[in-house]
């Protein structure tokens, strides 16, 4: 957690470190990375968003799923109602763990952004099985792909999770690369 809250990733915002309620999102996502632990399913997105961890510090959560209060967001809507109503234990996490954008926008993250990031994502990843939430998260990780649930994906994206959750779309575990593999060997757009 200390790592994560004093790493400057590129040009993105770093809401474990700063701004209003920096201590009450490094508290919760410690906390759900704990409760996650024994989790052997690591469900990997893009990017925090703006209406999502970026505010309440965990991913694929917003905060109105946590207090009642606070921005929705539909993906976080979306990939929580999936998960419980599919019965998987899974930890979420991004490729990149901080907010590339502004406080009202999202952009896509950079190469290095997401080189800098990788040392986390591997960290979380050791011994789980990796199932890819969009694009850039399969890219990265070359593991299976599942439609990302925004801009109507929603009905691919419990598809695509039901067929792991039954056993259909086997994804192997997650064993740490080379460093020479993990920073020449992917390419990330």
């Amino acid at each position: 957690m200390a790592r994560l809250a004093s790493a400057r990733i590129g040009a993105t915002f770093n809401f474990y470190r700063d701004g209003e309620g920096a201590d009450e999102r490094r508290r919760r996502l410690r906390e759900y990375l704990e409760e996650r632990a024994r989790a052997t399913l690591l469900l990997v997105g893009e990017a925090a968003g703006y209406r999502g961890a970026r505010v309440s510090g965990i991913p694929f959560t917003s905060e109105r799923q946590l207090s009642g209060t606070g921005p929705a967001e539909a993906t976080a809507t979306i990939v929580q109602r999936v998960l419980q109503e599919l019965e998987l234990e899974a930890l979420c996490w991004n490729v990149v763990p901080t907010h590339p954008g502004t406080e009202t926008s999202n952009r896509a993250p950079t190469k290095g952004e997401v080189a800098a990031s990788r040392p986390f994502l591997e960290e979380l990843a050791e011994g789980r099985r990796l199932i890819a939430v969009g694009r850039l998260a399969e890219r990265v990780t070359g593991a299976p792909y599942v439609r990302h649930p925004a801009h109507g994906g929603g009905a691919e994206f419990r598809a695509g999770l039901l067929a792991f959750a039954a056993g259909g779309r086997p994804s192997p575990l997650f064993v740490r690369p080379s460093q020479a593999e993990a920073w020449h060997g992917r390419k990330v757009k």
